[in-house]
Protein backbone atom coordinates (compact mmCIF):
# COMPACT_ATOMS: atom_id res chain seq x y z
CA UNK A 1 0.00 0.00 0.00
CA UNK A 2 1.36 3.39 -1.02
CA UNK A 3 1.16 6.73 0.81
CA UNK A 4 0.01 9.73 -1.20
CA UNK A 5 2.53 12.00 -2.89
CA UNK A 6 1.40 13.65 -6.15
CA UNK A 7 3.94 14.70 -8.78
CA UNK A 8 1.61 15.17 -11.73
CA UNK A 9 1.70 18.47 -13.68
CA UNK A 10 -0.49 21.45 -12.97
CA UNK A 11 0.31 23.30 -16.18
CA UNK A 12 1.92 22.71 -19.58
CA UNK A 13 4.64 24.84 -21.22
CA UNK A 14 4.42 26.44 -24.66
CA UNK A 15 6.85 28.53 -26.74
CA UNK A 16 6.63 32.29 -26.33
CA UNK A 17 5.75 32.86 -30.00
CA UNK A 18 2.40 31.14 -29.47
CA UNK A 19 1.23 33.38 -26.64
CA UNK A 20 -0.74 35.78 -28.88
CA UNK A 21 -2.93 32.83 -29.90
CA UNK A 22 -4.33 32.77 -26.37
CA UNK A 23 -6.70 35.55 -27.47
CA UNK A 24 -8.54 32.97 -29.59
CA UNK A 25 -9.09 30.56 -26.73
CA UNK A 26 -11.83 30.15 -24.19
CA UNK A 27 -9.20 29.39 -21.53
CA UNK A 28 -5.61 30.62 -21.83
CA UNK A 29 -4.40 27.48 -20.03
CA UNK A 30 -5.30 25.54 -23.18
CA UNK A 31 -2.59 27.20 -25.27
CA UNK A 32 -0.68 23.93 -24.94
CA UNK A 33 -3.26 22.40 -27.28
CA UNK A 34 -2.45 24.91 -30.03
CA UNK A 35 1.21 23.89 -29.72
CA UNK A 36 0.20 20.25 -29.90
CA UNK A 37 -1.99 20.91 -32.95
CA UNK A 38 1.07 22.20 -34.80
CA UNK A 39 3.01 19.04 -33.93
CA UNK A 40 0.11 16.87 -35.07
CA UNK A 41 -0.03 18.81 -38.34
CA UNK A 42 3.60 17.89 -38.97
CA UNK A 43 2.72 14.23 -38.49
CA UNK A 44 -0.17 14.67 -40.92
CA UNK A 45 2.20 16.15 -43.51
CA UNK A 46 4.49 13.16 -43.04
CA UNK A 47 1.48 10.88 -43.59
CA UNK A 48 0.60 12.63 -46.83
CA UNK A 49 4.21 12.32 -47.97
CA UNK A 50 3.99 8.53 -47.65
CA UNK A 51 1.51 8.51 -50.53
CA UNK A 52 4.38 9.72 -52.74
CA UNK A 53 7.06 7.44 -51.30
CA UNK A 54 6.72 4.84 -54.05
CA UNK A 55 8.83 1.71 -53.48
CA UNK A 56 10.32 3.23 -50.32
CA UNK A 57 6.97 3.12 -48.50
CA UNK A 58 7.59 -0.04 -46.50
CA UNK A 59 10.99 1.25 -45.37
CA UNK A 60 9.48 4.52 -44.21
CA UNK A 61 6.29 3.09 -42.68
CA UNK A 62 7.97 1.88 -39.44
CA UNK A 63 9.56 5.32 -38.99
CA UNK A 64 6.18 6.97 -39.53
CA UNK A 65 4.48 4.66 -37.02
CA UNK A 66 7.26 5.40 -34.53
CA UNK A 67 6.83 9.14 -35.03
CA UNK A 68 3.06 8.87 -34.68
CA UNK A 69 3.07 6.54 -31.68
CA UNK A 70 5.93 8.08 -29.72
CA UNK A 71 5.29 11.75 -30.43
CA UNK A 72 1.64 12.67 -30.87
CA UNK A 73 -0.93 9.84 -30.91
CA UNK A 74 -1.60 9.51 -27.18
CA UNK A 75 -1.49 13.28 -26.62
CA UNK A 76 -3.80 13.94 -29.58
CA UNK A 77 -6.46 11.58 -28.24
CA UNK A 78 -6.46 13.30 -24.86
CA UNK A 79 -6.47 16.72 -26.50
CA UNK A 80 -9.56 15.56 -28.39
CA UNK A 81 -11.00 14.40 -25.06
CA UNK A 82 -10.33 17.68 -23.26
CA UNK A 83 -11.61 19.85 -26.10
CA UNK A 84 -14.76 17.75 -26.39
CA UNK A 85 -15.63 18.59 -22.80
CA UNK A 86 -14.43 22.21 -22.89
CA UNK A 87 -14.51 24.00 -26.28
CA UNK A 88 -11.01 25.14 -27.14
CA UNK A 89 -11.85 28.31 -29.05
CA UNK A 90 -14.10 31.23 -28.18
CA UNK A 91 -17.53 31.19 -29.80
CA UNK A 92 -16.60 33.61 -32.59
CA UNK A 93 -13.65 31.38 -33.54
CA UNK A 94 -15.49 28.09 -33.04
CA UNK A 95 -15.03 27.08 -36.71
CA UNK A 96 -11.35 26.50 -35.89
CA UNK A 97 -12.42 23.65 -33.61
CA UNK A 98 -13.14 21.48 -36.65
CA UNK A 99 -9.38 21.25 -37.28
CA UNK A 100 -8.91 18.75 -34.43
CA UNK A 101 -11.54 16.11 -35.34
CA UNK A 102 -11.71 16.65 -39.11
CA UNK A 103 -8.15 17.51 -40.20
CA UNK A 104 -5.85 16.02 -37.55
CA UNK A 105 -8.07 13.22 -36.23
CA UNK A 106 -7.94 10.95 -39.31
CA UNK A 107 -4.13 10.86 -39.10
CA UNK A 108 -4.37 9.81 -35.44
CA UNK A 109 -6.85 6.96 -35.67
CA UNK A 110 -9.93 9.06 -34.86
CA UNK A 111 -12.71 9.28 -37.42
CA UNK A 112 -14.41 12.72 -37.45
CA UNK A 113 -17.23 13.22 -34.94
CA UNK A 114 -17.40 9.58 -33.74
CA UNK A 115 -15.42 10.16 -30.55
CA UNK A 116 -17.63 13.07 -29.52
CA UNK A 117 -20.84 11.23 -30.32
CA UNK A 118 -19.73 8.16 -28.35
CA UNK A 119 -17.98 9.79 -25.41
CA UNK A 120 -20.09 12.90 -24.85
CA UNK A 121 -23.38 11.76 -26.31
CA UNK A 122 -23.47 8.30 -24.78
CA UNK A 123 -20.74 7.31 -22.31
CA UNK A 124 -21.04 10.32 -19.99
CA UNK A 125 -24.81 10.15 -20.07
CA UNK A 126 -24.88 6.47 -19.10
CA UNK A 127 -21.84 6.36 -16.76
CA UNK A 128 -20.80 2.71 -17.35
CA UNK A 129 -24.28 1.48 -16.38
CA UNK A 130 -26.49 -0.88 -18.34
CA UNK A 131 -27.30 1.46 -21.25
CA UNK A 132 -23.64 2.38 -21.74
CA UNK A 133 -22.49 0.56 -24.89
CA UNK A 134 -18.96 0.45 -23.46
CA UNK A 135 -20.07 -0.71 -20.00
CA UNK A 136 -17.75 -3.19 -18.30
CA UNK A 137 -20.29 -4.28 -15.67
CA UNK A 138 -21.42 -7.58 -17.18
CA UNK A 139 -17.91 -8.99 -17.63
CA UNK A 140 -15.35 -10.80 -15.49
CA UNK A 141 -12.93 -7.93 -15.64
CA UNK A 142 -9.85 -10.04 -14.92
CA UNK A 143 -10.37 -12.42 -17.84
CA UNK A 144 -8.75 -12.00 -21.23
CA UNK A 145 -11.52 -13.97 -22.95
CA UNK A 146 -14.09 -11.50 -21.61
CA UNK A 147 -12.05 -8.51 -22.76
CA UNK A 148 -11.68 -10.06 -26.23
CA UNK A 149 -15.47 -10.41 -26.40
CA UNK A 150 -15.78 -6.78 -25.28
CA UNK A 151 -13.25 -5.65 -27.91
CA UNK A 152 -14.73 -7.70 -30.75
CA UNK A 153 -18.24 -6.49 -30.02
CA UNK A 154 -17.04 -2.89 -30.15
CA UNK A 155 -15.03 -3.37 -33.34
CA UNK A 156 -17.76 -5.21 -35.25
CA UNK A 157 -21.01 -3.83 -33.83
CA UNK A 158 -19.98 -0.64 -32.05
CA UNK A 159 -20.96 1.85 -34.74
CA UNK A 160 -24.29 0.15 -35.44
CA UNK A 161 -25.10 0.00 -31.74
CA UNK A 162 -24.11 3.65 -31.28
CA UNK A 163 -26.34 4.70 -34.16
CA UNK A 164 -29.18 2.61 -32.72
CA UNK A 165 -28.70 4.15 -29.28
CA UNK A 166 -29.04 7.70 -30.57
CA UNK A 167 -31.98 6.76 -32.77
CA UNK A 168 -33.80 5.28 -29.76
CA UNK A 169 -32.99 8.33 -27.62
CA UNK A 170 -34.12 10.73 -30.31
CA UNK A 171 -30.68 12.35 -30.57
CA UNK A 172 -31.04 13.11 -34.27
CA UNK A 173 -28.31 15.77 -34.30
CA UNK A 174 -25.73 13.42 -32.80
CA UNK A 175 -26.85 10.61 -35.09
CA UNK A 176 -26.39 12.90 -38.08
CA UNK A 177 -22.90 13.86 -36.90
CA UNK A 178 -21.98 10.19 -36.55
CA UNK A 179 -23.20 9.29 -40.03
CA UNK A 180 -21.56 12.28 -41.71
CA UNK A 181 -18.21 11.95 -39.93
CA UNK A 182 -17.85 8.19 -40.15
CA UNK A 183 -19.26 8.06 -43.68
CA UNK A 184 -16.99 10.81 -44.99
CA UNK A 185 -13.90 9.15 -43.52
CA UNK A 186 -14.56 5.74 -45.03
CA UNK A 187 -15.58 7.18 -48.40
CA UNK A 188 -12.25 9.00 -48.58
CA UNK A 189 -10.43 5.86 -47.45
CA UNK A 190 -12.21 3.81 -50.14
CA UNK A 191 -11.08 6.30 -52.78
CA UNK A 192 -7.51 6.33 -51.51
CA UNK A 193 -7.41 2.52 -51.48
CA UNK A 194 -7.96 2.64 -55.23
CA UNK A 195 -5.08 5.09 -55.63
CA UNK A 196 -2.51 3.76 -53.14
CA UNK A 197 -3.76 0.88 -50.99
CA UNK A 198 -0.51 0.37 -49.08
CA UNK A 199 -0.17 3.99 -47.95
CA UNK A 200 -3.87 4.14 -47.08
CA UNK A 201 -3.55 1.13 -44.81
CA UNK A 202 -0.44 2.57 -43.14
CA UNK A 203 -1.70 6.13 -42.65
CA UNK A 204 -5.43 5.74 -42.05
CA UNK A 205 -6.74 2.19 -41.56
CA UNK A 206 -4.04 0.83 -39.26
CA UNK A 207 -4.24 3.72 -36.77
CA UNK A 208 -8.05 3.39 -36.51
CA UNK A 209 -7.76 -0.28 -35.53
CA UNK A 210 -4.95 0.46 -33.06
CA UNK A 211 -6.65 3.45 -31.42
CA UNK A 212 -10.00 1.71 -31.02
CA UNK A 213 -8.22 -1.23 -29.43
CA UNK A 214 -6.35 1.05 -27.03
CA UNK A 215 -9.54 2.90 -26.12
CA UNK A 216 -11.24 -0.38 -25.23
CA UNK A 217 -8.28 -1.42 -23.08
CA UNK A 218 -8.20 2.00 -21.43
CA UNK A 219 -11.92 2.11 -20.70
CA UNK A 220 -11.73 -1.42 -19.26
CA UNK A 221 -8.95 -0.31 -16.92
CA UNK A 222 -10.83 2.84 -15.93
CA UNK A 223 -13.95 0.88 -15.02
CA UNK A 224 -12.53 -2.49 -13.97
CA UNK A 225 -13.24 -2.19 -10.24
CA UNK A 226 -16.96 -1.60 -9.77
CA UNK A 227 -18.92 -1.80 -6.53
CA UNK A 228 -21.91 -4.09 -7.06
CA UNK A 229 -23.93 -2.21 -4.44
CA UNK A 230 -23.30 1.26 -5.94
CA UNK A 231 -22.31 0.85 -9.61
CA UNK A 232 -23.52 4.35 -10.41
CA UNK A 233 -21.23 5.99 -7.83
CA UNK A 234 -18.16 7.30 -9.71
CA UNK A 235 -16.00 6.94 -6.59
CA UNK A 236 -16.80 3.22 -6.64
CA UNK A 237 -17.01 2.53 -10.38
CA UNK A 238 -13.91 4.38 -11.60
CA UNK A 239 -10.27 4.55 -10.54
CA UNK A 240 -7.67 7.30 -10.34
CA UNK A 241 -4.06 6.80 -11.39
CA UNK A 242 -1.35 9.19 -10.20
CA UNK A 243 2.38 9.76 -10.71
CA UNK A 244 2.63 8.21 -14.16
CA UNK A 245 4.32 9.15 -17.42
CA UNK A 246 0.86 8.87 -18.97
CA UNK A 247 -0.45 11.72 -16.80
CA UNK A 248 2.55 13.88 -17.63
CA UNK A 249 2.03 13.35 -21.36
CA UNK A 250 -1.76 13.15 -21.49
CA UNK A 251 -3.10 16.05 -19.47
CA UNK A 252 -3.71 14.23 -16.18
CA UNK A 253 -6.15 11.80 -17.76
CA UNK A 254 -5.49 9.38 -14.92
CA UNK A 255 -7.80 11.33 -12.58
CA UNK A 256 -10.81 9.46 -13.85
CA UNK A 257 -12.90 9.44 -10.68
CA UNK A 258 -13.27 13.19 -10.56
CA UNK A 259 -13.71 13.29 -14.34
CA UNK A 260 -16.95 11.38 -13.80
CA UNK A 261 -17.89 13.58 -10.84
CA UNK A 262 -17.28 16.85 -12.69
CA UNK A 263 -16.49 16.19 -16.33
CA UNK A 264 -15.68 19.82 -17.19
CA UNK A 265 -12.98 20.20 -14.54
CA UNK A 266 -9.84 21.56 -16.22
CA UNK A 267 -7.00 19.06 -16.37
CA UNK A 268 -4.60 21.40 -14.56
CA UNK A 269 -6.91 21.42 -11.51
CA UNK A 270 -7.18 17.67 -11.07
CA UNK A 271 -4.15 16.95 -8.83
CA UNK A 272 -5.16 19.72 -6.41
CA UNK A 273 -8.76 18.47 -6.40
CA UNK A 274 -7.61 15.05 -5.23
CA UNK A 275 -5.44 16.58 -2.50
CA UNK A 276 -8.30 18.79 -1.26
CA UNK A 277 -10.86 16.00 -1.18
CA UNK A 278 -8.88 13.05 0.14
CA UNK A 279 -11.39 12.61 2.97
CA UNK A 280 -14.23 12.09 0.48
CA UNK A 281 -12.17 9.59 -1.52
CA UNK A 282 -11.31 7.71 1.65
CA UNK A 283 -14.88 7.69 2.94
CA UNK A 284 -16.03 6.28 -0.41
CA UNK A 285 -13.33 3.59 -0.30
CA UNK A 286 -12.15 4.80 -3.71
CA UNK A 287 -9.24 3.19 -5.53
CA UNK A 288 -6.21 5.36 -6.29
CA UNK A 289 -3.22 3.64 -7.91
CA UNK A 290 0.25 5.15 -7.59
CA UNK A 291 2.63 4.59 -10.50
CA UNK A 292 0.22 2.66 -12.73
CA UNK A 293 -1.79 4.00 -15.63
CA UNK A 294 -5.01 2.54 -17.04
CA UNK A 295 -3.25 0.42 -19.63
CA UNK A 296 -0.91 -1.07 -17.04
CA UNK A 297 -3.92 -1.80 -14.83
CA UNK A 298 -5.60 -3.53 -17.79
CA UNK A 299 -2.48 -5.60 -18.53
CA UNK A 300 -1.97 -6.60 -14.90
CA UNK A 301 -5.60 -7.72 -14.75
CA UNK A 302 -5.18 -9.83 -17.88
CA UNK A 303 -2.06 -11.38 -16.35
CA UNK A 304 -3.76 -11.70 -12.93
CA UNK A 305 -0.90 -9.87 -11.23
CA UNK A 306 -2.94 -9.15 -8.13
CA UNK A 307 0.01 -8.55 -5.83
CA UNK A 308 1.41 -5.84 -8.10
CA UNK A 309 -2.00 -4.16 -8.27
CA UNK A 310 -2.52 -4.34 -4.51
CA UNK A 311 0.89 -2.83 -3.77
CA UNK A 312 0.09 0.18 -5.97
CA UNK A 313 -3.12 1.09 -4.12
CA UNK A 314 -2.83 4.27 -2.04
CA UNK A 315 -3.95 4.05 1.58
CA UNK A 316 -6.44 6.91 1.78
CA UNK A 317 -7.40 8.60 5.06
CA UNK A 318 -10.65 7.13 6.34
CA UNK A 319 -10.55 4.10 4.04
CA UNK A 320 -10.43 0.63 5.63
CA UNK A 321 -6.87 -0.47 6.38
CA UNK A 322 -6.16 -3.68 4.49
CA UNK A 323 -3.07 -5.83 4.35
CA UNK A 324 -1.93 -7.20 1.00
CA UNK A 325 -4.09 -10.33 1.05
CA UNK A 326 -7.16 -8.34 2.10
CA UNK A 327 -6.55 -5.80 -0.66
CA UNK A 328 -6.24 -8.57 -3.23
CA UNK A 329 -9.55 -10.01 -2.08
CA UNK A 330 -11.13 -6.55 -2.29
CA UNK A 331 -9.84 -6.00 -5.83
CA UNK A 332 -11.05 -9.42 -6.95
CA UNK A 333 -14.49 -8.71 -5.51
CA UNK A 334 -14.69 -5.45 -7.48
CA UNK A 335 -13.96 -7.23 -10.79
CA UNK A 336 -16.87 -9.70 -10.61
CA UNK A 337 -19.72 -9.40 -13.16
CA UNK A 338 -22.65 -7.22 -12.11
CA UNK A 339 -26.21 -7.37 -13.35
CA UNK A 340 -26.60 -4.35 -15.64
CA UNK A 341 -28.61 -1.47 -14.24
CA UNK A 342 -29.62 1.94 -15.48
CA UNK A 343 -29.84 3.55 -12.05
CA UNK A 344 -27.22 6.10 -11.02
CA UNK A 345 -26.51 6.91 -7.41
CA UNK A 346 -23.78 9.22 -6.14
Amino acid sequence: MESLSIRDPRQGDVPAFLRPAAALLGDARDLVFVWLMLKCALVGIAGVALFFAGPHLWYLAPLYWLLLGAWTMDRFILMLHCTSHRPLFKARHRALATIIPWVLGPFHGETPETYFVHHMGMHHREENLGDDLSSTMGYHRDRLSHWLHYWLRFMVLGLWQLAGYHRRKGNTRLLRRLIIGEGAFWLVVAGLLLVNPAATLVVFVGPVVLVRTLMMAGNWGQHAFVCAQQPGNPYRSSITCINTRYNRRCFNDGYHIHHHVQARCHYTELPAELERNLARYGAEDALVFDGLDFFQVWLLLMLKRWRRLARAVVQLPGAPARDESEMIAFLKQRTQPIEPTSARAV
